[in-house]
């Protein structure tokens, strides 16, 4: 059976010149980064390597980067460290976020909440947008943080970070940014951006699992969530994970080579199919901005046809997908981003997320097409559902 991935916002491959760079790492070259003797010290220095690699990618002084687990933490970091810190040294106990955050974000904002601090939850137009006047409006002398994505993970709404991150620096209060979906896909400096913290992770971008980064600005000062060891700045303890570390560079490292070349590919792939999906079945909602989106990513719905079932019926043909953010699999909640975004209930029952990769093809696309016609026609003959996208 053919066999089609099509869920690269959840995870990505490994990319074999990343896996290349990692063995080493995982075999012979095995010290703890922290030991002095030569072992320790070929480990340290390939750590060090790949800081400067991921610092390249976003512009970044080697010595702005931690490496953390992943991209859960790194926001986790970002979020609860700099309010704890700001409401410490600054009396500053107000957090300003988006509607549309990832769970690792919003979370970490009601943690907060639990703790004393006032949060602001800001709203998204019909496209996912947050608008900079609604942050200016927000901030106030207390504020701590603002803390809004760069691309949504679900509906690839890019958002215009910025000027929110100019207006944020302006006010004289941090802004940090999950980069999470944006990191080695779309241009992201962190000077472009006027971003004083940003979240990355290796698993998005071709590198691989349980290994991310922290970007946080020379001077920024933050609380750590663990306690133990001096490393990472005494930001992050603990022995780094020296092979996935080596990943991540290296993964940052091709991103920074092949970015340009590869957006422009899928971008075109990316409204090929939608235009051939409009052309071919009836009562499809695109959900997210027409043109400020991710060049991976496409959500649609299908009116009539409950989207657990048509990504099932996808699977069994092959095809991966997803109905939403891979974190929230499995909960019968509906998705609070397209919640944001004003999408009525039985429409959002009927959403699916296809997000290309490095290695999606024209004729994959095409199966899925093929596939996706035969499927929604056959599932709506059956289906009890009368919604209309």
């Amino acid at each position: 059976m053919r066999r089609v991935y099509l869920d690269h916002a959840a995870t990505t491959p490994l990319h074999p010149a990343v896996v290349e760079a990692m063995l080493p790492y995982l075999r012979e070259r095995f010290g703890n980064a922290s030991s002095v003797h030569a072992w320790g010290r070929e480990a340290r220095e390939a750590v060090e390597a790949a800081r400067e690699q991921v610092a390249r990618l976003i512009g970044a002084q080697p010595d702005e980067i931690t490496f953390t687990s992943g991209a859960t933490e790194s926001d986790n970091l970002a979020i609860l460290g700099v309010a704890r810190e700001q409401r410490e040294a600054r009396g500053r106990d107000h957090v300003i976020t988006s509607a549309i955050e990832h769970h690792a974000v919003l979370h970490a904002c009601e943690a907060l909440q639990h703790e004393g601090f006032t949060v602001t939850v800001l709203p998204v137009d019909r496209y996912g947008l947050v608008d900079p006047d609604d942050v200016r409006r927000a901030i106030t002398p207390r504020t701590a943080l603002v803390t809004i994505m760069y691309a949504n993970n679900e509906v690839g709404t890019i958002e215009p970070v910025a000027e929110i991150g100019r207006l944020c620096r302006e006010a004289g209060v941090l802004f940090h940014t999950d980069a999470v979906q944006a990191a080695g896909h779309i241009p992201c400096r962190v000077d472009e951006l006027h971003c004083d913290l940003l979240s990355l992770t290796a698993h998005k971008m071709y590198g691989p699992k349980g290994t991310g980064a922290l970007y946080v600005r020379r001077g920024v000062r933050l609380r750590p969530l663990q306690y133990g060891g001096g490393h990472e700045f005494g930001r992050r303890p603990g022995t780094e994970n020296v092979a996935g570390i080596v990943g991540l560079g290296k993964a940052a490292e091709l991103a920074a080579a092949e970015m340009a070349a590869e957006a422009e590919r899928q971008r075109a792939l990316r409204d090929r199919f939608i235009a051939q999906v409009f052309e071919r079945i009836s009562d499809v909602r695109l959900n997210g901005h027409p043109v400020k989106r991710l060049p991976n990513n496409i959500n649609l719905s299908f009116a009539g046809v409950e989207g657990e079932s048509l990504l099932l019926n996808l699977d069994l043909a092959g095809i991966a997908c997803s109905t939403g953010s891979a974190c929230s699999s499995g909960t019968t909640e509906p998705s609070h981003v397209l919640q944001a975004l004003g999408v009525p209930y039985e429409v959002i029952r009927c959403s699916l997320r296809f997000t290309l990769g490095r290695d999606t093809t024209a004729d994959d696309l095409d199966y899925t097409l093929e596939t996706l016609v035969e499927v929604v026609g056959r599932l709506r003959a059956l289906s009890p559902l009368t919604a209309s996208a």
